[in-house]
C-alpha cells in the first residue's frame, strides 16, 4: 500500500491534463483491502488528479463475494465507490467448487442485498460458462436467478483453461480440453507432476457444442430481459454500459497503478512489473520510472490501425469509417479492403449506417460466434 501511494504522487505529474472520469479497481481481489486502505488509495486520487464532477464519474471496484461485508459496502460508497463489479462465477454450489471459489450462492445473495443497502444502484455480475460438470440447463439457470435480481450489467464469459493453473494440468491444453469434453482422460501423471493431484471427482468439461450453445442462448435470453450486448461478453441495460471497459476498447489514454498495472498512453503501452520485490523497491521513482515499467512499446501507425479495428470490433456497434478516416487519413477499406470484403462475403461482417448516415462496420450474430477468427483478419 505504501508503495502504491508512492508510486501515484511520483507519477502524477506526468499526467497533469488529465480530467479522469473512471476510475477501476482490478483483479487479484481489491475486496481483500481494508476499509481504510480503500479509502486511502482513493482520497490519494482525488487530491493528485482532476476529476469530472463526482455524479459524472464512473468508480468501479471488484468484488469476491466471500470478502464482502456491510462496513466495507458502508465505507467504498462513502468513498466515492458507486460500481461494483460482483464474481459470482455460477449459481451452483458444486460448479463453485470445483472452480475453487470460496463463496456459495447463498453468500452472493447475502452480499448482493448488503451492497443493495448500502446505496450501490450500479452492479455487474461476472458470469463464467463452460465449466466442469456445467450442463446447458444449469447454466440457463444461473442466468435466470441473476437476471431475476435485476443487475445493471451482466458479464458472461467462457471458461478459458490458462497454463500455470491446476486446471490446465487435469484438461490440458486448450485443444485437449476440447477433446477431452467428449472423452474425459483419467490419467493422473501429467498434474501429479506438475504438482496438482487430480481429483477423484473430476467432472468433464462440456462439449464444445455445448459451450456453443451456451453462449448463444446466453444473447437471445438476456435480450428477453432487457439487456443490451453491447460487447461481445457484455451485456447492460440502457445507460449502464462499463465506461472504464469501453476506453479501452476505444483506445482511449488510461494511467496504471500497481503491481502488473497496463496503462496507455499518446500510443505508448507499458506495464509494471509484476516481481513485488522490485516494485517496493521502486515504485516511489519519478518520471518514466523504467526500474517498474517493463515491456514498454511505442505503437507504430500500423499497429494503431490494427488495434482500432481488432478492439473497436469487440463492441456490438462496430467501428466508424469516418473516425478510422480522421485518425489515420485514410479510408478504412483502402486499407482492409480485402479483410473487410472477405468477411463479409462470409457472413461475418456487414457495412451500416446510423440514422445520421455515418457508416459502421460490425461482426455480425455469426461473426460474434467466431470472432478470433475474425478480428485476426485485421492483423497484418
Amino acid at each position: 500500500m505504501k508503495a502504491l501511494l508512492s508510486e501515484i504522487d511520483a507519477q502524477a505529474p506526468l499526467y497533469s491534463d488529465f480530467c479522469v472520469q473512471t476510475v477501476f479497481f482490478g483483479g487479484g481481489t481489491p475486496s481483500l483491502l481494508t476499509e481504510g486502505q480503500t479509502a486511502a488509495v482513493l482520497e490519494r486520487l482525488y487530491q493528485r488528479f482532476s476529476f469530472v464532477p463526482g455524479k459524472e464519474r464512473e468508480i468501479t471496484l471488484e468484488a469476491n463475494p466471500g470478502t464482502l461485508t456491510a462496513e466495507k459496502l458502508r465505507s467504498w460508497r462513502a468513498s466515492g465507490v458507486n460500481r461494483l463489479s460482483i464474481g459470482l462465477q455460477s449459481a451452483h454450489d458444486d460448479e463453485l467448487k470445483a472452480l475453487g471459489r470460496i463463496h456459495t450462492w447463498r453468500e452472493f445473495l447475502s452480499g448482493y442485498e448488503a451492497a443493495r443497502q448500502a446505496g450501490f444502484s450500479n452492479l455487474n455480475i461476472d458470469l463464467m460458462s463452460a465449466l466442469p460438470g456445467q450442463s446447458v440447463e444449469s447454466w440457463m439457470d444461473t442466468l435466470k436467478k441473476t437476471a431475476d435480481l435485476g443487475p445493471e450489467h451482466i458479464s458472461a464469459y467462457s471458461l478459458i483453461i490458462e497454463e500455470g493453473t491446476p486446471f490446465f494440468d487435469w484438461y490440458g491444453t486448450e485443444e485437449d480440453a476440447g477433446a477431452e469434453r467428449t472423452e474425459p482422460d483419467t490419467e493422473t501423471g501429467a498434474a501429479e507432476a506438475a504438482g496438482h493431484p487430480l481429483p477423484s471427482d473430476r467432472k468433464p468439461l462440456p462439449t464444445e457444442e455445448e459451450d456453443r450453445l451456451m453462449y448463444e442462448r446466453t444473447g437471445e435470453f438476456l435480450k428477453e430481459r432487457g439487456y443490451e450486448r453491447y460487447e461481445i461478453s457484455n451485456y447492460a441495460r440502457p445507460g449502464y454500459a462499463c465506461r472504464h471497459n469501453l476506453a479501452y476498447w476505444e483506445r482511449t489514454d488510461y494511467a496504471g497503478f500497481g503491481l502488473g498495472a497496463a496503462s496507455l498512453r499518446e500510443n505508448v503501452r507499458w506495464s509494471n512489473t509484476s516481481d513485488m520485490a522490485e516494485y517496493l523497491a521502486h515504485a516511489g521513482g519519478p518520471g518514466e520510472n523504467p526500474e517498474i515499467r517493463k515491456e514498454r512499446m511505442r505503437l507504430g501507425r500500423q499497429e494503431q490501425m490494427e488495434e482500432f479495428m481488432f478492439l473497436g470490433l469487440r463492441k456490438t456497434k462496430g467501428v466508424s469509417a469516418e473516425t478510422f478516416r480522421r485518425l489515420f487519413g485514410e479510408e478504412l477499406e483502402e486499407v482492409y479492403g480485402e479483410p473487410v470484403g472477405r468477411l463479409i462475403r462470409e457472413g461475418l461482417l456487414v457495412r451500416c449506417r446510423r440514422e445520421d448516415g455515418e457508416l459502421f462496420f460490425r461482426l455480425t450474430d455469426r461473426g460474434i460466434d467466431v470472432s478470433n477468427y475474425a478480428l485476426a483478419m485485421f492483423l497484418f
